[in-house]
Formats: C-alpha cells, structure tokens, sequence
C-alpha cells in the first residue's frame, strides 16, 4: 500500500510487462504506464539493447532466457511483482492518457475483482478505425487473488477463490488499449510460425486431429469473420495482411497437427 497525506493507505499497482526484442516499442509501452508503483519486465533472452532501455527507463528487469512458453513468464512477473494490483501489459501496446487514468481509478478504489481490456488495432503503419475487435482479455487482477497462469499459447488465469468463497467478479475496462499487432510483413512471418506450432502443440496435447480440410474451414471461416462481419475490409490493405495472416495461422496449426504431429511441443525457441 501507497500512503498519501492525510495518511490513508492506497493500493498500490504493479505493470507486469513481458519482452523479447523489442527495443523498437519497449519505450513507447514502458512511458505510458511510468505512473505504477512498481514496473516490472521479464525478459526472455533479448539480444538487442531491450534490458538496458528498460532499465533506463526505471523498469525493474529480470532475464530468464530459457523460453518455457508465456504461462511460465507471466507467472514470473506474477512471483516479482509487489502491488496489490497486478496489470499485465504486453510490450506491442501502448496505455492512452485517458486508459491510465481509467485504470489509476480502479485500483484507488480498492474493488476485489478481475478487469479485461479491448484494443484499438495499429498494424502496419495504419490504425485500423473500422475493424470491430471483440477481443476480452483479463488483464488487472487484484494480485492476491492470482493463482498462476496455464497454458503454452493464449495462456489463461487461475483465480483464488473471494474470501468467504464467492466468485471473483468480472469487469472491463471502458477505454481502449492500443495494439500495435503487426509492424511488418517478416514480423507476422515470424509470429505466423510461433502462433501456428503452439496452437498445433496446445490441440495435440487435447487429443484433437488435424488435416488441411480442417486448417482450411478454421482459416477460411476465420478470414470470412475478420474481413467481412468485422469490417477489414474497410481497413485497406493494412486490414486485408491483418486479417490474413490470422487466418493462415488458423490453417496451419491444423495442417501441422496433421503432418508434423510427432515434433510438437510447447517450448517453441523465441
């Protein structure tokens, strides 16, 4: 707990942020959250200046090369952080003035609950203002309340229980988080090969079959869904490359389900 003049005791707020490579957007995410009492980055064996920018810009950093997947990192950040509020901030985003202010007023208000955000989409270059992105994603837990993440890919939460055994409650955060999602085409190359051979990975561990009849209806289905009933189309070409690159990730983690099976696993090398 912060305390403030009249001495009351406010809770304090941890930004939990993980990295790899990203001297680019490191500076860019790091200012926008420099309000949190504690500013945490884990990195994952970064090789381009990322831990020293960090560290310069005040950041609390810790390096754990061995890649094990996201659940184990963002446990990581989970076991370094200090506040009583833990924000998880990826290092492609960017807070808005008007989001942090919205988030510094839910942690003054002490509420037990769980807060999810959605994006205002950038990639390549281009903001894309009519893509209607229906992405929720937990992200500030009040820390006591965090068990630990699960999960090589699109890793998901475990939560204690209230006090008393009460469900944790669910809210969202009203304003936006910016996503830069995709910089450059090599970038979404890179990421299309990670996202697919986890995803394969996470579907191989379930027992679930592959094939390309099945990669191209999960692919198919998913570009239908992103480009014409949530707007990509008006996006231009910056919304088409977006709205492609997801779908081929939805193919091939079925296609390597299918075909690679037998070299699956959930520590892809970052």
């Amino acid at each position: 707990m912060s305390v403030v003049a009249d001495g009351a005791a406010l809770p304090t707020l941890t930004v939990a942020v993980l990295a790899h490579n990203e001297a680019q957007r490191i500076e860019a995410c790091l200012r926008s959250a420099a309000f949190a009492d504690q500013l945490l980055v884990v990195d994952s064996g970064s090789q381009d200046g990322t831990v020293a920018m960090a560290r310069g810009l005040g950041a609390e950093v810790h390096s754990y090369p061995d890649w094990q997947g996201f659940a184990v990192q963002r446990n990581r950040l989970l076991a370094h952080a200090r506040g009583d509020y833990v924000f998880f901030l990826d290092a492609d985003e960017v807070m808005t003035p008007a989001f942090a202010q919205e988030l510094q007023a839910i942690v003054r208000s002490g509420e037990q609950a769980v807060w999810s955000i959605r994006w205002r989409m950038l990639a390549y270059g281009c903001e894309l203002k009519y893509f209607r992105s229906q992405s929720q994603i937990e992200r500030l837990f009040v820390r006591a309340l965090l068990k630990e993440y699960t999960g090589v890919v699109h890793e998901q939460a475990r939560l204690h229980p209230l006090p008393g055994g009460g469900a944790v409650p669910r809210r969202r955060i009203r304003e936006r988080l910016l996503h830069h999602s995709r910089s450059t085409v090599r970038g979404s190359l890179e990421k299309l090969t990670q996202y697919a051979m986890l995803g394969a990975a996470k579907r191989a561990e379930m027992g679930q079959r592959g094939g390309v009849l099945r990669g191209l209806a999960s692919g198919g289905a998913m570009f239908l869904r992103l480009y014409v009933f949530r707007l990509g189309f008006l996006c231009g070409g910056a919304g088409f490359l977006y709205c492609l690159f997801v779908a081929l990730e939805g193919f091939l983690r079925y296609a390597a389900l299918r075909y690679d099976r037998d070299h699956l696993t959930g520590r892809v090398i970052r």
